[in-house]
């Protein structure tokens, strides 16, 4: 028997328990039966070499409300430096410059503008922190994996999101959405001399109802270079989501991605591979935002900034109150070690079109943009970070939504929110047969 099963076999049993459990309990609104599936022996080991690949070994682990284990791990030995192009790469702790008229806070501090505030994490509501020198990874488990639809797949964007529209009728500047595969958009993007060394903007943070398992409903900032009909997209992204298949609830939580290959091979979700180097040890990378704003309530939003360091040619990030999370070594891309191209804020939703018809993945808050503030989804102070090193409005911008009927946008310009808009929709209704 040790022949069949290099993992002790008690190790297995639990792996598998783990996971018809998992598969059970989270079966709370949405319906993960048909998700369940027979593991083989083969496949759960596979599982957790990968697990512990990532996983890496904490000083602490801090268990969150929502049932996250938050896990602190030593600076030094987060999964990105694995990546064979970082294996000498010296971890910056700060960039050596940042966009000009900005203040790299230490702390998330309280903000928000016209009745909105500012939103931190729900691991932290025990007002646990992780020690200094470590950085809060949150941890993968088997039933993550098991969600995927393979263990090459889990973390990972399919190659066909980066897929141009083809028959989508669009100006010829327009950026690379998909409006095939049931994904569906409302985007503002940059239209300007193709020239971008970064991106920033605060967006209203909610928690969209998903209907089925494998769709999700995300409001990020996208910063692009590289061919969009080629397989050479460079695209760092980052912003909130709710996915239930990659985290298991429907709860938002902080977001990054990246890739070099238009999602084929590199680049994923978060830490779930190498490449993103963290250095802050308050900020968990796919941990859930709390709190989330109400219609007709308070108003959460956050804050985030990416731009290119002019002199090591990194691509940091920084969330909330311009608190640094960290960056994406210049060494991981292509086009994107030079400048970006364009760049892209909005949501977008999948719509899988159960029972052929469009299903009520809601994007945003779930109402269109003409509901405005307190009811619909906005981002606000879209900026952008010139070749100066220097944040300026983005006022060159065009709006795009393929399907007005489910999702819509609209923009506006005023000295308070700068160049900003609303947008999101219901999916399914009325208007979205």
């Amino acid at each position: 028997m040790k022949g069949f099963f290099p993992l002790p076999f008690r190790s297995l049993l639990a792996l598998l328990f783990l996971a018809i459990l998992s598969l059970k309990c989270e079966a709370t609104s949405l319906n993960y039966t048909k998700y369940t599936q027979q593991v083989s022996s083969l496949r759960l080991e596979r599982i957790h070499k990968h697990l512990e690949s990532i996983n890496k070994p904490p000083l602490l682990t801090i268990q969150s409300p929502d049932g996250d284990m938050i896990d602190c791990v030593h600076k030094r030995k987060q999964p990105a430096l694995d990546h064979p192009l970082l294996k000498n790469h010296k971890i910056q702790k700060t960039p050596p410059e940042i966009p000009k008229g900005i203040k790299m806070a230490e702390t998330e501090g309280a903000g928000g503008n016209n009745g909105s505030r500012s939103v931190w994490q729900m691991w932290h509501q025990k007002g646990q922190r992780c020690p200094k020198g470590t950085v809060p990874i949150r941890r993968s488990t088997a039933h993550d994996v098991l969600r995927a639809k393979s263990l090459y797949h889990f973390g990972k964007k399919s190659s066909r999101y980066a897929t141009t529209a083809a028959t989508l009728s669009r100006r010829a500047d327009a950026p690379d959405v998909v409006s095939g595969y049931g994904h569906e958009h409302a985007i503002a993007y940059t239209t300007g001399s193709g020239e971008v060394y970064g991106a920033k903007a605060t967006i209203n943070v909610w928690d969209p109802s998903i209907e089925e398992v494998n769709e999700f409903s995300l409001s990020q900032v996208w910063v692009l270079s590289g061919s969009f009909d080629g397989s050479d997209l460079n695209s760092i992204e980052a912003g909130w989501q709710v996915s239930p298949e990659l985290y298991g609830d429907s709860r938002p939580r902080l977001f990054t991605y990246w890739t070099s290959d238009s999602y084929q091979a590199t680049g994923c979700y978060n830490l779930l591979c190498s490449g993103f180097i963290q250095t802050n040890s308050r900020i968990a990378i796919g941990a859930a935002i709390s709190p989330v704003s109400s219609t007709g309530g308070n108003q959460f939003d956050i804050t985030i900034i990416i731009w290119k360091d002019p002199k090591l040619g990194n691509w940091w990030m920084s969330f909330g109150d311009n608190t640094l999370v960290g960056y994406w070594p210049t060494e991981l891309f292509t086009h994107l070690t030079d400048r970006a191209t364009m760049v892209e804020w909005g949501g977008e939703v999948v719509n899988s079109r159960a029972n052929d018809q469009h299903t009520s993945t809601q994007m945003g808050s779930g109402h269109y943009a003409e509901a405005g503030f307190g009811k619909a989804s906005y981002f606000r102070n879209l900026e952008i970070v010139d070749s100066d090193n220097s944040l300026s409005s983005a006022r060159d911008i065009s709006t795009l939504a393929e399907n007005t009927n489910c999702y819509n946008i609209k923009s506006s310009y005023n000295n308070e929110w700068g160049t900003h808009f609303y947008y999101g929709g219901p999916g399914k209704s009325p208007q979205c047969p």
